[in-house]
């Protein structure tokens, strides 16, 4: 593949209700760039990874991913590409480990496979190997509810791996978790994306932990992109836009 990995054009997102998430924002992200994006809550921050994967669609612009506009006709295709870690995890909390993971493989398998959840055991193998990447070898067949919160978080990034994305959004991905569990998820996070070549855009509120493990930071303020730098450039002039009323 030629081209960055994402493209935002001009993109902006107004809700039904009237509140305007995006205005404006443009941004391209390189192949193998890691990034995190700073800024309050409200700032528009998730509605932009929504936008990138798929599950949310602008009012107006372009998003690209991987030269390919996203639209509702490719919003499946493009999940393909595109792995997603959220906050609150997302997983099942009465299936295994090993089930939630292979919710990753089901934009593979057809329509009648993914409603029957039955896999290949190619897939197994994959999740399988996922689980061990992330640490959690010994308790694939452990309901993910008796997992405390950093496992369950490890999890979900086990089933982003095995989609094989070339693309890992991360919204939010250590907001539940105490400061020294984060550390290990970030860390685990972008040694994963680099061992797969992968790029990773993350969502963060937490400043020291956006420059240290991301290479570019850029700023949201009520919906729109305030800075866009190299994480060991930012400053307190920076931080301000951000965070100062």
């Amino acid at each position: 593949m030629t081209g960055p990995a994402l493209s935002i054009h001009e993109v902006s997102k107004t809700f039904a209700n009237g509140v305007r998430a995006l205005d404006g924002v443009s941004l391209t992200v390189e192949r193998g760039e890691r990034i995190a994006i700073l800024g309050r809550s409200g700032s528009g921050k998730s509605t932009l990874l929504r936008l990138v994967n798929g599950l949310e669609r602008p009012t107006s612009g372009l998003v690209s991913v991987n030269g390919t506009h996203v639209t509702a006709q490719n919003a499946r295709s493009i999940r393909r590409q595109v792995g997603m870690v959220f906050q609150q995890f997302n997983l099942v909390p009465s299936l295994s480990v090993t089930a939630n993971v292979l919710c990753g493989r089901l934009a593979y398998r057809t329509w009648l496979t993914s409603l029957l959840f039955v896999f290949p055991e190619s897939d197994h193998e994959l999740a399988a190997r996922a689980i061990d990447d992330v640490g959690l070898n010994g308790r694939n067949w452990d309901r993910v509810d008796r997992l405390s919160g950093g496992q369950q978080q490890r999890v979900a990034i086990a089933r982003t791996l095995v989609q094989e994305a070339s693309i890992i959004l991360a919204d939010e991905p250590v907001a539940s978790l105490d400061p020294a569990i984060s550390e290990e998820i970030l860390s685990l996070l972008c040694e994963q994306a680099v061992r797969r070549s992968a790029t990773l855009v993350m969502n963060l509120h937490q400043v020291d932990l956006a420059c240290k493990y991301a290479d570019r930071i850029v700023g949201l303020r009520m919906g729109k992109v305030v800075f866009d730098m190299p994480a060991s450039e930012l400053g307190k002039a920076e931080t301000a836009l951000l965070y100062d009323s």
